[in-house]
């Protein structure tokens, strides 16, 4: 984190076509980019099965962004219908994922924590509320939670 403090900052955008719905759901994944990136690799290439309830549009960060990244990530996050936070064992230290939740709470955005690994203690980012469950990560609850049931 020392030299490219901006690099963290990662977000997915995903189109969420839920079989119940006709309307397709944009949904933003905030994720530890120096811990967790497999995180967003796994749900990539999950989603490219064929009984995977939703289409995913990268637009996690490539690069660290200069200047005010929070003013740029700000219009990625508002575009989004939900936020999913990926939390992994360091979330809790990942500041660029509790900045973009913070941004998500600011805005009224709907979001859920997702516990990213099954076999690890998972840690929720600094700006979750006491009240924020944590998820388990499957295709039933990521269908059920990105269409609003909480």
């Amino acid at each position: 984190m020392g030299a490219h403090p901006l690099v963290w900052a990662g977000g997915l955008l995903l189109a969420a076509n839920l079989l119940e719905e006709e309307e397709v759901k944009k949904v933003f994944i905030s994720f530890d980019f120096d811990n967790d990136s497999f995180l967003k690799e796994a749900l990539v290439g999950q989603a490219k099965n064929p009984d995977t309830p939703f289409q995913i549009v990268d637009q996690s960060l490539k690069e660290a962004l200069t200047g005010d990244w929070k003013t740029k990530i700000r219009p990625r996050i508002g575009r989004s219908d939900v936020i999913v936070v990926m939390c992994g064992q360091r979330t809790h230290t990942a500041s660029g994922v509790a900045a973009e939740l913070q941004i998500a709470q600011e805005l009224g955005k709907p979001y859920f924590l997702l516990r990213g690994y099954s076999d690890r203690t998972c840690t929720p980012p600094t700006t979750a509320r006491s009240s924020d469950k944590m998820y388990n990560w499957t295709w039933e609850n990521l269908k059920i939670l990105i269409g609003g049931g909480r």
